[in-house]
């Protein structure tokens, strides 16, 4: 049996492969992305689909898509008719038989990708390799269902295929060397970034992504915050292109669902076991953009044009003003706080600001005259404009001159006892009525308002910093904050130019309780030697559009901070999936902290 199994797929072994000719079955938007991919690059593409209205609908994509770029000026007429004559139709595989590569793109099933691979085993020429785009299901079970397993590679290309650069190129323990050194030189011929990677449940990219995507509809679901507040938190505070939320109904929440389902099937971890709420919609036949409802609903199936519905919130719940707030106070000198004070000194407010020497308080002065001299050498404000806003900023090194304020934000050290001495202070220095808020971004608000008299005045106004810069606050009301205080935050934030989202007082708020247990993710991926953290990095950069790479961000916001938050969550909600990696504990021991250092994840002692 052995020396069988040996002679049959040795037509795979050795030199590379001519690969000229593709098959692509399943021609729905992401099989269809592919063979436009392909056809791009001058190989002869065959598409294939179960019948002829699937074969119609693949061609319809491919003329829309293709259509759409001609109008954006990316391919002109003459290219684009090229392009489409590269590609045939047929509704048989049989169609496939002189392919050099086959790549199946059908729907999320074992038992149809089995049948598929199983029927092209005996088609195509035994050299031929053929492959999966499946996005989490095991590429060594597919293999299973042909006499030359060696030959089965999984090369999962990201949706919009003509558009997202990374590819996934998945091996199997069978996968023989060739087949992956030719399907990685076949994916770099199209101008695509391949990383190679194991036969594990999401691979790289969806294995962090969907962790998150499903940790978001949980906060969604448990009414934590609206389907608007979590998307912006994660658009504004985090710059990622699209919130978590609108992008599941973009994936599909049927895909969502299987994704999830199957990497919990296969790792156990509580952080992949799917929401309820999704199976409910999937049942409901909400699954997204396809259908025209998900979690936003849609102007028609297909559409990505939102339309208002019951969830919408309406102009007339618009946060107003409920307290009169002329004088704001800041207590602070540091990044943060000098931010703060440029951002209400812009919006039109008195603003004074405490430091604990005068040459803090000089230096918060400096650095927002700095700040502007900068903006009026590139042309974007003036003189005049700088001496207003200076004019509108006073600063003390007295906490009893806040007596007058109306507002007053902390911006001072992350430490618990710190804060909380101060807030006692506030309260017997600030007048009746003068809210208290906290720019914390991890300790419990609560913990701050009950050694006041005035608990239902304590809110938090989470910055991100750099504040003059970054658009979110995140608006953290505790259970004794008055609604009428929230929402005078809330229209506060609007009025100086801030995206506010609204939360409730528990550990990370929005963004930071989505994001750090992704990066925890991200460094126990390292820990276990699937990925190296730059095939990591490349993955979530060019395969989910985020601006920046987990290993990246880590460096630069600290491994210390990020510790100390993963830990903050982790007794929080007691989750095993939140427990912070070894990893990341043994980093910050040995003073690898990032940046700051010289050295984290990465090396900068010579940058």
């Amino acid at each position: 049996m052995t020396s069988s199994t040996a002679t049959e797929t040795s037509p795979t072994s050795g030199s590379s492969r001519p690969i000229t000719t593709v098959g692509v079955v399943g021609l729905g938007t992401m099989g269809a992305g592919i063979a436009e991919v392909f056809a791009r690059n001058g190989f002869t593409v065959i598409g294939v689909d179960v019948d002829d209205d699937g074969v119609a609908r693949g061609r319809g994509h491919l003329e829309n898509s293709t259509g759409r770029a001609v109008k954006r000026g990316k391919l002109d007429e003459a290219a684009r008719e090229e392009l489409l004559g590269h590609i045939s139709y047929a509704t048989e595989l049989k169609a496939l038989a002189d392919a050099d590569i086959v790549i199946e793109a059908v729907v999320e099933n074992i038992e149809v990708k089995k049948a598929i691979f199983r029927e092209l085993d005996d088609l195509v020429r035994p050299e031929t390799i053929l492959a999966t785009n499946t996005s989490s299901l095991s590429v060594t079970e597919l293999s299973t269902a042909t006499r030359h397993p060696g030959r089965v590679v999984g090369v999962h290309f990201f949706n919009p295929a003509p558009v997202q650069d990374f590819v996934e190129i998945v091996k199997t323990v069978v996968t023989e060397p060739s087949v992956l050194e030719d399907a990685t030189a076949l994916v770099r011929r199209l101008g695509k970034n391949p990383v190679v990677c194991g036969d594990k449940a999401g691979f790289i990219a969806n294995t962090l992504l969907f962790g998150y995507l499903n940790h978001a509809v949980s906060m969604f679901e448990g009414k934590y915050a609206s389907r608007e507040d979590i998307d912006a938190a994660m658009r504004f505070g985090c710059g990622y292109p699209m919130g978590p939320l609108a992008l599941l109904d973009l994936i599909g929440l049927d895909t969502a669902y299987e994704i999830l389902d199957t990497m919990y099937r296969q790792g156990r971890d509580r952080l992949h076991a799917p929401a309820p709420i999704l199976k409910q919609m999937v049942t409901a036949g909400m699954l997204g953009r396809k259908t025209g409802r998900g979690f936003y609903t849609y102007e028609a199936p297909g559409s990505p044009v939102v339309v208002a519905d019951d969830k919408t919130p309406s102009a007339d719940e618009k946060p107003q003003l409920r307290h009169d707030l002329k004088l704001v106070g800041v207590v602070g000198t540091g990044t943060m706080a000098s931010g703060i004070v440029e951002v209400f000194a812009k919006a039109g407010y008195d603003v004074l600001f405490v430091g604990r020497s005068q040459d803090k308080v000089d230096g918060v002065v400096a650095t927002i005259t700095k700040n502007f001299d900068k903006q009026i050498q590139r042309g974007k404000t003036t003189e005049e404009t700088k001496a207003e806003v200076l004019a509108r900023v006073s600063g003390t090194t007295s906490l009893d001159d806040l007596k007058d304020v109306d507002i007053v934000v902390e911006a001072i050290a992350e430490d618990l006892s710190i804060k909380t001495t101060l807030f006692e202070n506030l309260d017997e220095i600030c007048k009746p009525g003068a809210i208290l808020a906290t720019t914390t971004s991890s300790l419990p608000i609560i913990s701050m308002a009950k050694v006041t008299s005035r608990p239902q005045d304590v809110i938090g106004m989470h910055f991100f910093n750099p504040a003059t810069i970054m658009k979110l606050v995140e608006v953290v009301s505790t259970v004794s904050t008055d609604d009428a205080v929230t929402e005078t935050v809330l229209a506060l934030c609007d009025k100086v130019g801030k995206v506010a989202v609204k939360c409730g007082d528990r550990a990370g708020f929005i963004v930071n309780a989505l994001l750090f247990p992704y990066l925890n993710d991200a460094v126990k991926m390292l820990e276990a030697h699937y990925a190296t953290a730059d095939d990591i990095d490349t993955a979530m950069k060019q395969g989910c559009a985020l601006p920046m790479g987990p290993f990246e961000l880590l460096d630069v916001v600290g491994n210390d901070v990020s510790l100390a938050i993963q830990r903050e969550l982790y007794l929080e909600f007691r989750w095993q999936g939140f427990a912070p990696a070894p990893l990341l504990e043994h980093l910050v021991t040995a003073g690898y902290l990032g940046r700051k250092t010289k050295r984290g994840f990465r090396d900068y002692s010579s940058r």
